[in-house]
């Protein structure tokens, strides 16, 4: 369990999360303290919670998260490109606001950098920024 508080993300329900709290309950009179998990799914941020023995291992999603420069936006997908050069076409646009204001930021002509998150297969841009003028 200690390796779970020190990372932060915990899967629930085969979903990776992030915790955002999380109780212990007293041990009970057939054995082992209980632990309650409050965490929200990394992707859709939509809540979840878990109860277990505190005995118990956790799974912890290996999360990632890159940052890449946007080159196009086609078909719905993200164009972007590694500091290294190599181009990467798999991410979608992101619903709502997100991906609003990145549609309207890149049509302005602006130059982005996307930052995307990845665990358990799935891939999802969080956020973005100008890039710095002169770069």
């Amino acid at each position: 369990m200690h390796f779970t508080i020190f990372s932060g993300y915990v899967v629930i329900k085969g979903r990776p999360c992030k915790i955002i709290d999380m109780s212990t309950s007293k041990t009970g009179k057939h054995g082992h303290a209980k632990v309650h998990l409050v965490a929200t799914d990394i992707f859709t941020g939509k809540k979840l919670e878990d109860i277990c023995p505190s005995t118990h291992n956790m799974d912890v999603p290996n999360v990632k998260r890159d940052e890449y420069t946007l080159i196009n936006i086609d078909d719905n997908h993200l164009n972007l490109m590694t500091s290294d050069g190599a181009e990467k076409n798999d991410v979608k646009v992101p619903e709502g606001e997100l991906g609003d204001k990145i549609k309207a930021d890149f049509d302005e002509g602006k130059e982005l950098i996307v930052s995307i998150i990845a665990a358990m297969g799935e891939e999802q841009a969080i956020s973005y920024k100008e890039a710095p003028k002169g770069s």
